[in-house]
């Protein structure tokens, strides 16, 4: 029986559906010997490690100090946590180039047109993740404000003076405007600062957070929306891959990264931005009805607009025809039931409005660069040919 031991945080949700995707790939390929412990993101090196005769080893290294520990036991180990510490170790992880550009099509797909990020500079993935949304919008025209929380943790010591910086950088930025807040505890925190501003959320202020710590979003008021990683499929091609190298097989030389799971949209984000009722009536109509086979022609009847007027507002508006982004609402919601149902392609087909499987599987190649099937095994980690948080 292998003997693994999992450094993995136990405080935060991510760290939690991690440990759950391990049990999920130890219960179908185990049996292993399995230690795990109560820990925080930034908790000590256990002392325990320092004699520990064991077989392998999945972490989330928090110090140079833990990383050199790690490597001193010598045994297979797999990260989880994208650091810039000095260790050789092979990655498993989430894509924060596709977190930032999800997180940006979201806000634009709400209509805002004024974005700022809400940052903490402690991490490579929370840079990752900014620079991905500045990128995504800077391509269609926008730019992006950010601010960078100063404290080491997610822990201000110093909270009503954090909280009154955090009113007045609010009070100063261009209204409506969707943020991105890179962890959900920033999220949390903007919320509050927006509540004490006295601004309204989601109508002159909305934020996005990161991670869908579902406690947490529960009790920001209002309820934060949040993009789903998906740590648990993370876990479980960690788990994978450690027992790959545990078997003597040599591990890959890139990271792998699987894309995020997509947003889970609470009241913080729920709004349509837009200025001209009449384009908002249609932004809205594509946002609920795109998947119900909505067409062009079914604005236009629908809608007291000319033809022209409609392509003209989607254009200035995101840089798209109404129909591209019928289209890509489809896309978005496909994309998310290829990576979390079973569902053959004929009934995503017919379920996001496209139809035809043939159509579809074009229209998805066209935008994601693979075909369906392909990201399917991808997105849930299948795919051993594929390369963070």
């Amino acid at each position: 029986m292998k003997r693994v031991a999992l450094l993995i945080e136990t405080s935060r949700a991510y760290g939690r559906e991690l440990l759950l995707g391990v049990r999920r790939y130890v219960t179908e390929h185990g049996p292993w010997s399995v230690f795990a412990e109560i820990r925080d993101l930034d908790s000590r090196t256990p002392s325990w490690l320092r004699d520990w005769d064991g077989d392998g080893i999945l972490t989330r290294t928090s110090s140079q100090a833990m990383a050199d520990a790690i490597a001193e036991v010598n045994v297979p180990t797999v990260e989880l946590r994208a650091t810039r510490l000095k260790n050789e170790l092979p990655f498993v992880g989430i894509d924060n180039q596709a977190i930032g550009r999800v997180c940006a099509e979201h806000l634009l797909g709400r209509g805002y047109r004024h974005f700022a990020v809400y940052e903490l500079s402690t991490e490579q993935f929370f840079e990752q993740r900014r620079d991905s949304f500045a990128k995504t919008l800077r391509a269609l025209g926008f730019g992006c404000l950010s601010l960078c929380q100063t404290s080491n943790r997610e822990k201000p010591a110093r909270w009503e003076t954090q909280q009154a910086s955090l009113v007045h950088w609010l009070k100063e930025l261009p209204k409506p405007i969707g943020i991105l807040a890179c962890t959900d505890q920033l999220g949390f925190w903007l919320l509050d600062a927006c509540a004490r501003a006295g601004l309204r959320v989601p109508d002159e202020v909305a934020v996005l957070g990161v991670e869908n710590d579902e406690t947490l979003c529960a009790m920001s008021l209002p309820p934060l929306s949040s993009l789903r990683l998906g740590g648990d499929r993370v876990g479980y091609e960690a788990a994978k891959l450690l027992d790959r190298m545990m078997r003597g097989r040599k591990p890959p030389k890139k990271p792998l990264l699987l894309p995020p799971l997509g947003i889970e949209a609470r009241q913080s984000t729920d709004a349509v931005a837009v200025a001209d009722e009449l384009l908002s009536q249609a932004v809205r109509m594509i946002r609920e009805k795109s998947c119900d086979g909505l067409r062009v022609d079914d604005l236009l009847k629908a809608i007291p607009l000319s033809r022209s007027s409609l392509e003209r507002g989607f254009r200035s508006l995101y840089g798209r025809s109404p129909n591209a982004e019928i289209n890509r609402v489809r896309l978005q919601r496909a994309s998310e039931l290829l990576s979390m149902t079973d569902l053959t392609l004929d009934a995503i087909a017919m379920r996001t409005g496209f139809g035809d499987k043939h159509y579809f599987s074009k229209c998805f190649r066209d935008a994601y660069d693979m075909p369906p099937g392909q990201y399917r095994r991808v997105a849930r980690g299948t795919n051993q040919e594929s390369s963070s948080k």
